[in-house]
């Protein structure tokens, strides 16, 4: 029989986490190289997506965010919110999804980390970045350095996302500094005009519009641990908003870059940012910087799953504490005061899943597609929940009378735009992932992805079930 979750384990946490901190930990968990990359390889309109992305989706997003996470500052972010609107069991089904999706979300992220990472070695690297045994060394070591510094604690593995953020960022300044250089000197790999990059409608590509929209999500992961950071009333508000500007810059920017230097055609959509500064850095006659730029890139990307597994693992660890899941997901580690069950749990299953998606005979890229889709449906559902929950809270008292609230401009007025923006963009981006990319059979893309994010919601659901039951009994 499993023992009780002592009752004040969330009182146990350590508050660790700074203005900084939180913003640093923003841009490693939502700025990614590999959604440049993709844009890249999408071509020009991608650049009318970002836009298009962030004006109807990423700053209502981010207004939401503010809101729910001043008016609830508690552990366990989306979890929370959701169960504070709708009741335990749509909470726990919102807190599901958010968790599950990390088993899909980190093999496709840790492919692209490790893809990246072969660039290291210089041009011998291009061969490595599609070599299957090279990839699933590198991403389990990556995960392994994750998971071990957030289960010594934050304090530690706040370092990570730290470096994470700063070796995200550089090397794609680096990338947008390269791409102006050679655009005025030599002029653009690809030409530019205002009608070409207009979105287009392509039923090979229409895959991609909801990967545009999950490049923007992250910034709520910081809320889910939010009694682990100093005066999180005013610390998240802040850090939301200054990393949302400087990663929505740094994406369309990014885009036009890569697109100067590497025609559509020939970039990768997993490591094309990286193959673009080496063409870059080598045409001007620099080829260390691509080396440079790629082992920072790695560093980013460890911090990328280094807050991912920080910030995910509390969801698990709150839902235990409620019984919903089993009471050992509630406890914290008695040495260094984190919940190193729900963090294993969470980083052996993605580990299975990294493992199968690569002994399946299908290519590096069709794997990492799949896991990427997947993620993403099971992602958005939360998303649902979010912008349905900031409508439904609007009419509590506590909206009015909370003065540490960061409330969302425009009254009811503009809680009801906003969560109606996101909640349209997110539904779309689930239909959207159902259309299989170019190349792919879609029979076979559909039963994996139907089944794969079917069968992880059945299995919370039969989680819910037998918690609630056990609940009911004590």
């Amino acid at each position: 029989m499993s023992l009780p979750a002592p009752v004040d384990s969330k009182s146990q946490l350590r508050k660790t986490m700074g203005f900084w901190d939180v913003l640093l930990f923003n841009i490693a968990t939502v700025l990614g190289p590999r959604w440049i990359a993709a844009a890249g390889h999408n071509g020009t309109s991608s650049i009318s997506l970002w836009v298009l992305a962030a004006v109807f989706f990423f700053v209502p997003g981010a207004l939401v965010i503010n809101e729910l996470s001043s008016r609830f500052p508690e552990e366990g972010g989306l979890y929370v919110w959701s169960r504070e609107a709708f009741g335990p069991f749509h909470g726990f089904v919102a807190g599901w999804t958010y968790w599950i999706y990390t088993v899909f979300y980190f093999p496709g992220l840790l492919l692209a980390s490790a893809s990246m990472a072969a660039y290291i070695l210089g041009p011998q690297g291009v061969t490595l970045a599609e070599n299957r045994t090279f990839l699933l060394s590198v991403s389990l070591a990556l995960l392994l350095i994750a998971v071990v510094l957030n289960i010594i604690g934050l304090n530690i593995g706040k370092w990570l996302q730290n470096a994470g953020g700063v070796g995200t960022y550089v090397p794609l300044v680096v990338l947008v500094v390269l791409g102006a250089i050679l655009a005025i000197t030599r002029g653009t790999a690809t030409h530019f005009t205002l009608r070409n990059m207009m979105p287009t409608w392509n039923w090979d590509t229409v895959n991609f519009w909801s990967s545009i929209a999950f490049a923007f999500t992250g910034l709520e992961l910081v809320s889910a641990m939010s009694e682990e950071v100093r005066d999180p009333r005013r610390t998240l508000p802040r850090a939301v908003f200054g990393a949302g500007a400087l990663i929505a810059l740094m994406y369309i920017a990014g885009t036009f870059a890569i697109l100067a230097i590497i025609p559509a055609d020939n970039i990768d959509p997993q490591s094309g940012v990286f193959n673009a500064i080496a063409v870059g850095s080598t045409a001007l006659r620099i080829g260390a910087l691509g080396v440079l730029a790629a082992a920072l890139v790695t560093m980013g990307n460890a911090g990328g799953v280094g807050s991912t597994v920080a910030g995910i693992a509390r969801v698990p660890f709150v839902v235990g504490i409620d019984r919903y899941l089993p009471a050992a997901f509630g406890r914290i580690h008695p040495k260094w005061k984190t919940p190193y069950i729900s963090i294993l749990v969470q980083a052996g299953l993605s580990g299975a899943i990294l493992l199968l998606s690569q002994v399946k005979n299908q290519t590096v890229i069709a794997a990492y597609q799949f896991v990427v889709n997947a993620a993403i449906v099971l992602y958005f559902i939360p998303f649902l929940y979010m912008f349905a929950a900031i409508i439904k809270l609007a009419n509590r008292r506590d909206r009015e009378e909370n003065a540490h609230a960061v409330l969302v401009p425009g009254g009811k007025a503009g809680v009801w735009v906003c969560g109606l923006l996101g909640f349209v963009v997110v539904l779309a981006g689930i239909v959207l992932s159902f259309f299989p990319p170019g190349g792919t059979d879609k029979s076979v893309y559909e039963t994996e992805l139907i089944g794969g994010t079917g069968g992880s919601v059945l299995i919370g659901l039969l989680l819910y079930w037998r918690g609630a039951r056990s609940k009911q009994a004590a």
